[in-house]
């Protein structure tokens, strides 16, 4: 069941293009347009360029958090993984897993690319990958909390938004902080172990969150 859910999402994600294209361009465009605005200063750039990938990369996991189950609210699909004998925290975790798949990924990957812009070295770069392959599940896990308390209600994209932000803070502040210290010669490996530990702690503790909020909304 755990695979089915995977696999299932990401065929809709595949049929569903324009929504994920949306995410990878808000991504892209918020990161390039940095550069254009505060000028050629080198020093600048490299200072900045890890919070700007970071909140745009923030930013950008959240336009898709509300469609996480609400596609699956309105046909009544999730009604029925309620009802399946399969742990619905585990059913959560194959749903956040396939956002992170479809929004995370994509969003790491071209990180080095727009981290070129802003001058940033090679192992700056490699370090930037890491922090937001560690980080981006963080963000959907703790995203599949509050799109579960807001399903159905009206406004749910913005009430997502409050709810969670406070939340993705420590990951923003630990993700950038990573490629800072290696920016100026200190190691990043104590950054990167606590966003390991972020990621540990929210797949214990965010799929069962999230499946209770779940059964709290649909009732």
């Amino acid at each position: 069941m755990f695979l089915w859910v995977i696999k299932r999402d990401l065929l809709l994600a595949m049929r569903q293009r324009a929504d994920v294209l949306t995410t990878l361009f808000f991504f892209v465009i918020v990161v390039s347009l940095f550069p254009l605005g505060v000028g050629p200063e080198i020093n600048m750039l490299r200072a900045m360029a890890p919070g700007v990938v970071w909140v745009a990369a923030l930013l950008a996991s959240m336009l898709s958090l509300e469609r996480m189950f609400f596609s699956d609210y309105l046909d009544g699909t999730l009604e029925q993984m309620l009802l399946s004998p399969q742990p619905l925290s585990l059913l959560v975790l194959g749903k956040a897993l396939a956002h992170w798949l479809v929004t995370g990924v994509p969003l790491a990957l071209i990180a080095p690319i727009l981290g070129v812009q802003f001058d940033l070295p090679i192992d700056a770069l490699l370090v930037l990958t890491a922090s937001l392959l560690l980080g981006t599940p963080v963000l959907s896990l703790i995203g599949a909390i509050g799109a579960a308390l807001t399903l159905g209600l009206r406004g749910g994209g913005v009430l997502v938004s409050l709810l969670v932000l406070p939340l993705y803070i420590p990951v923003l502040i630990f993700g950038a902080g990573a490629v800072e210290a290696i920016s100026v010669g200190l190691g990043a490996s104590a950054h990167l172990s606590l966003l390991g530990a972020f990621l540990l702690l929210s797949l214990v503790f965010a799929p069962w969150a999230a499946a209770a909020a779940l059964r709290i909304s649909l009732e």
